[in-house]
Parts: C-alpha cells; sequence; structure tokens
C-alpha cells in the first residue's frame, strides 16, 4: 500500500511569526539574562519551526532539503572564513602585522591622537580583518599614549572602536563583510565597492570632528612605557623588512584586479609562509601549524617575559579560530531553511512589507529589522544572517540589486553592536579599552552616520544600484 501524501497547508502570519517570536524570546532571555550559548538556541528555535512545519504537512525530508539548500549557500563564506583563519594566521608568522603595528605607533602625535587612532585601527582592522584583534592590540597602546597624553579616553575609545569597525565593514578579510553578501545574494567584491557609498562619507564626518577636538587637546611628548615594551619585544622577535608589506599588497592586488577570493587569499597564505621562513627564520613545521591553529609567541624564540598587549597580538589566527562562526552560521541557515520551504518566511516577509510601496521604505524596513534582532540578540551575525534572508527576496521583486541590501545589512548590523551595552563586543570593547559603552558611544561615530547615510540614500536614490537596469528602461518605453 502507497503511503499517502500529505496535504501541505499554507501557514498563517500567527504561524509564521511563532519561531520568530520564539527565537527572540529565548535569545533575549537564553543569551543576555543567563548567558547561554546562541548555537543551541537557534538549533531549538528550528525545532519548533519543524513542528509548525509538521503540522502543515512537510516531512522532514523536505524540511532537510530546505535546511541543506541554505546551508549550500553559506559554504562559499565558510570557505572565506577558514581562508581568514590561513591569512591571519599566516601573517603573524611572516611579522607582517607586528610590523605595522610597530611603525604605526611612531607616528601618533597628541594633536592628532583622535585623527591617529581612528586612521591606524582602520588601517589594522583592514588588514586583519578583525575589529577585536585591532581594538585588543593596536587599540589597548593607543588607550595608554592617551592616559599619558592626558587626552579624552571615551573619545580616544571612541575612535578606537569607529576605526577598528572600518575594516569590520570593508576588509574582504572579515567574517561579517563575507556574512553580509552570502545573506544578500551579492558578491564579495561588489558588496565592499558598495559599501564605500555611506563609509566614505561617515569617516569623513568622523575625521573632521577628531581633528577638532584634537587641536583643542592639551599635549605630552611622554611616551607610556606600555608603548615601549610593546616596540622593544616586537623588534627582537622579528626582522623588520619591506618585504613583510608584500602579503598585503597581494590582497589589495586581489581587490582591485578581482582576483578569485579563495585563490588570492590561500597563495597569498602560503607566500607569507615562505617569507616567515627566509626573512625571520621560522621553520616550516610552525608555519604549518599557524595557518590551522594559530601563531603563538614561543614560535619566534623570545626568552625574556613576554607583555601580556604582545601576546593578545601574537597569539592569533589559524583555521581553528573560526569555527565557532561556521557553526553559528550552520545554525541559522537550518532555522532559516525551515522558515523558507514551508513559506513561513513568505507569510511574515508579506505582512512586513504589505504597507511599504517604495524603494526608501524596503531600505528603511531592513534598517529597523537590523536594529532589532542586534538590539534583542546582541549578535552582528544574527543582525545580518536574519534579516538578510527576510529581505533577499523582497529587494529583488523590487528590483533592487542584492548588493543594497548587503549594504544595509553591515551599515545597520555589524557596527551597531558595538554600541549596544549587553553585546559581546560591548562587553568586549569597555573591558579592552577600560571606557564604558555609553562614555565612548558618542565618538564612535562612523558606527551610526553610517546608518544615517545610507537612510539618506536610500530615500534620495543615490548610489541605490538597479538588478536589471537596462529591463527597467524597456518597459518604460513600451508603456510609452
Amino acid at each position: 500500500m502507497e503511503k499517502k501524501e500529505r496535504i501541505k497547508q499554507k501557514p498563517t502570519l500567527f504561524q509564521g511569526m511563532i519561531p520568530i517570536l520564539f527565537m527572540v524570546i529565548s535569545l533575549s532571555y537564553g543569551v543576555g539574562v543567563l548567558k547561554l550559548r546562541t548555537e543551541p538556541i537557534i538549533i531549538l528555535s528550528a525545532f519548533v519551526a519543524g513542528v509548525i512545519a509538521w503540522k502543515l504537512g512537510y516531512t522532514w525530508n523536505e524540511m532537510q532539503a530546505g535546511v541543506i539548500e541554505k546551508i549550500s549557500r553559506a559554504l562559499p563564506a565558510t570557505l572565506i572564513l577558514w581562508s581568514v583563519g590561513l591569512l591571519i594566521g599566516s601573517w603573524m608568522y611572516a611579522g607582517t602585522v607586528p610590523m605595522i603595528i610597530y611603525y604605526g605607533v611612531d607616528i601618533v602625535n597628541p594633536k592628532f591622537l583622535l585623527v591617529t587612532a581612528f586612521l591606524i585601527t582602520a588601517v589594522l582592522s583592514t588588514v586583519t580583518g578583525t575589529s577585536w584583534g585591532s581594538a585588543g592590540t593596536i587599540g589597548v597602546a593607543i588607550m595608554g599614549i592617551a592616559a599619558g597624553l592626558g587626552v579624552s579616553l571615551p573619545a580616544t575609545a571612541g575612535a578606537v572602536v569607529a576605526g577598528s569597525y572600518f575594516g569590520d565593514k570593508l576588509s574582504p578579510l572579515s567574517d561579517t563583510t563575507n556574512l553580509a553578501p552570502i545573506a544578500a545574494g551579492s558578491e564579495l567584491y561588489e558588496h565592499i565597492r558598495h559599501m564605500l557609498y555611506t563609509t566614505i562619507p561617515a569617516s569623513l564626518v568622523a575625521l573632521v570632528v577628531y581633528f577638532i577636538v584634537g587641536m583643542n587637546s592639551a599635549g605630552s611628548a611622554t611616551t607610556p612605557e606600555t608603548v615601549l615594551t610593546l616596540q622593544a619585544q616586537l623588534s627582537e622577535m622579528f626582522n623588520w623588512n619591506i618585504i613583510l608589506l608584500l602579503p598585503v599588497a597581494l590582497i589589495i592586488a586581489g581587490s582591485l584586479l578581482k582576483w578569485p577570493t579563495i585563490p588570492t587569499m590561500l597563495g597569498t597564505s602560503l607566500f607569507s609562509v615562505l617569507i616567515g621562513m627566509f626573512v625571520q627564520g621560522f621553520t616550516l613545521k610552525n608555519g604549518f601549524i599557524s595557518l590551522i591553529q594559530g601563531f603563538n609567541v614561543s614560535m619566534t624564540g623570545f626568552a625574556g617575559d613576554v607583555a601580556p598587549i604582545v601576546t593578545t597580538l601574537i597569539n592569533r589566527g589559524g583555521v581553528v579560530s573560526v569555527t565557532v562562526t561556521t557553526v553559528l552560521i550552520f545554525c541559522a541557515m537550518g532555522f532559516a531553511g525551515i522558515l523558507s520551504v514551508t513559506g513561513m518566511l513568505d507569510v511574515v516577509l508579506e505582512a512586513m512589507l504589505k504597507k511599504v510601496k517604495t524603494s526608501g521604505g524596503v531600505i528603511l524596513s531592513t534598517i529597523a529589522s537590523c536594529f532589532t534582532v542586534a538590539f534583542v540578540t546582541g549578535s552582528s551575525y544574527l543582525s545580518i544572517l536574519i534579516p538578510g534572508e527576510l529581505f533577499r527576496d523582497a529587494y529583488i521583486k523590487r528590483n533592487l540589486h542584492p548588493k543594497n541590501l548587503s549594504r544595509t545589512l553591515e551599515d545597520s548590523g555589524t557596527v551597531l553592536v558595538p554600541l549596544i551595552p549587553w553585546s559581546a563586543a560591548g562587553a568586549y570593547m569597555t573591558t579592552t579599552l577600560g571606557v564604558s559603552t555609553v562614555e565612548y558611544l558618542p565618538w564612535a561615530i562612523l558606527n551610526y552616520m553610517g546608518i544615517v547615510f545610507a537612510i539618506i540614500l536610500a530615500f534620495t536614490g543615490i548610489g541605490i544600484a538597479k538588478l536589471n537596469p537596462e529591463k527597467e528602461s524597456k518597459t518604460a518605453v513600451e508603456v510609452k
């Protein structure tokens, strides 16, 4: 006897909202209050969605197909994340990042400390792709300089946070920079180029403010001991050579010339290992260990007591360092897969966009969704992944290029999180820099000015790319 095929029902708005509300409430209480891991809560939310899907007539095989389809979309991002881990580990091994930091602290001038803090952390975060690493290394050194020179610590911390998230938005090595185009359905380098419409103006506003404030600040010529210790130990561990900047040049060239992302990163990583062997004199074995497990200060052969700030800088990178992000991606895609294949996602989306008639309204709705997820969950990843899945098709239906969505996700998701006190990023920045989130928030100008410019562009139409402008023009001609 043949098994009777189950009749599938269209979900109601209430049914579609149940798993989303469950996830929001459970993340808010579980992560925010109980300090639980995010991944199990997302899996539990997917289970709730699965129960509703089963009641709607969907089999496990059908739900599994939806999950697999979403995960397959995330695989390119996963491969890039692994490549990022390889690259950071190899750059530490080669001495590329340490050299940038060593010479970066030399150019600090009290009058231009805020400007310098923003620019140095922006460069380092772009080179490494990590906001936390930039704030936790050179950011700490800059805070020490500010304390010694009598410069406002909240203002300095805000400049550090803003600069750190500059690279988090634009670097091809950043996990969020890779997540946003994957969630939106755009391409990495076109996403980065499109980000310039909001990031550059926001950066210019920040620099003007930092310059004006800095010129009114008193300065001192003293150099904090932490910075001297940092430079002294780095110079003993590594040999400085212009060749160390070649890996950076390769990545920049790859971005400009549109080389394939993953082969470029892998090739640069292997090249960096060779630099570490021949310039630094490190072993090939440690080079391969750096690629997988990350670089360790012991590989340098430094015999003295290593300063904590140096350890924070050196002990980083490797594929292992990005595995947590990979797991979170798979969990989020599993949840989104069930909602998508059952139509629950479409029902919720239709309700959200029912009264939205303009492209500006769609972008503004995206910003509002990112705000909600970010404030509730405190997670930059979720504030990208969830709204990205919700709005992906809506942008296409309105002839908006997916890179508009990926840009909006970064503008209102990635950079907002460190301004939320209860988020992991906010707690990290407060602990690392020694300034509360509320105190540095007004000075993290890039983080909120990007949102302001995103809204301006949304309603003026400037910098809003159409998915198929030729088709739009042909349709207009036919109507005439």
